[in-house]
């Protein structure tokens, strides 16, 4: 296991230029049963000051690009857990008609590497912002980088919301409000630049790989944390 782990993390790292700095094994008998074991880990990054990408440039007008997520991708797994488990009563191994796949292969989905398709795009300076859409949803991770004198609106009828977001929302009857606060519903990473350079931007997504990423919605005046929708049902 320690092997097929330590491997694995070599592996991602190189995909993604990252250096395996180092690492710790704590063996704690008592507290974990035989086959369980905890696995956590972190990122630090440098940037050159001048090349920062901080939202302070965005400004009413700009548009927002979404590109889209891969799954529950590493947020709102409580509420999953509870709709999945608790209510529904199924076993990670269930399989669900309306998702094509088990339980399991639904929730485990890997989180999607935005790298690959963002980092070509970096060296010119029409990115104005980027929201990673984690715990909170749109409504709480893109306000974190507009700037004084600007909110959002989203049109939330300008993607396809996968299914799993669906068939979870239903079973669970979770008011849509909550759904937007606590999932990313299809949404991984948000991008903020010029109406002039969305559509360059998104040909350019395409070509590495970031398809169906669209024009989800545009910053109008007002102050964070405001974020409305359109078409919200």
């Amino acid at each position: 296991m320690a092997e097929s782990i330590v491997s694995g993390m070599a592996q991602a790292c190189r995909d993604n230029s990252c250096a395996l700095l180092g690492g710790e094994t704590a063996e704690m008998p008592g507290f974990y049963k035989d086959g369980e074991y905890d696995l956590a880990g972190f990122i630090v990054g440098v940037v050159d000051r001048n090349r920062l990408i901080n939202g302070r440039a965005i400004a009413v007008g700009d548009v927002l690009v979404g590109v889209p997520s891969s799954g529950l991708h590493t947020n709102g797994y409580s509420l999953a857990r509870r709709i999945v488990f608790d209510t529904l009563k199924l076993r990670v191994d269930s399989h669900v008609g309306e998702l094509g796949q088990t339980v399991g292969d639904a929730l485990l989905a890997p989180h999607r590497s935005y790298l690959p398709v963002v980092q070509p795009l970096l060296e010119a300076t029409r990115i104005k912002g980027m929201a990673h859409i984690t715990g909170g949803g749109i409504t709480d991770n893109l306000p974190r980088i507009l700037p004084h004198g600007t909110a959002a609106v989203i049109d939330a009828a300008s993607w396809t919301v996968p299914p799993l977001f669906s068939w979870l929302r239903q079973a669970g009857d979770v008011p849509i409000d909550d759904m937007m606060r606590t999932f990313n519903m299809g949404i991984g990473l948000i991008i903020v630049v010029a109406r002039d350079q969305a559509e360059p931007l998104i040909s350019e997504l395409a070509a590495r790989g970031g398809r169906d990423a669209r024009i989800i919605g545009e910053v109008v005046p007002g102050e964070p944390p405001a974020v409305t929708y359109s078409n919200l049902a």
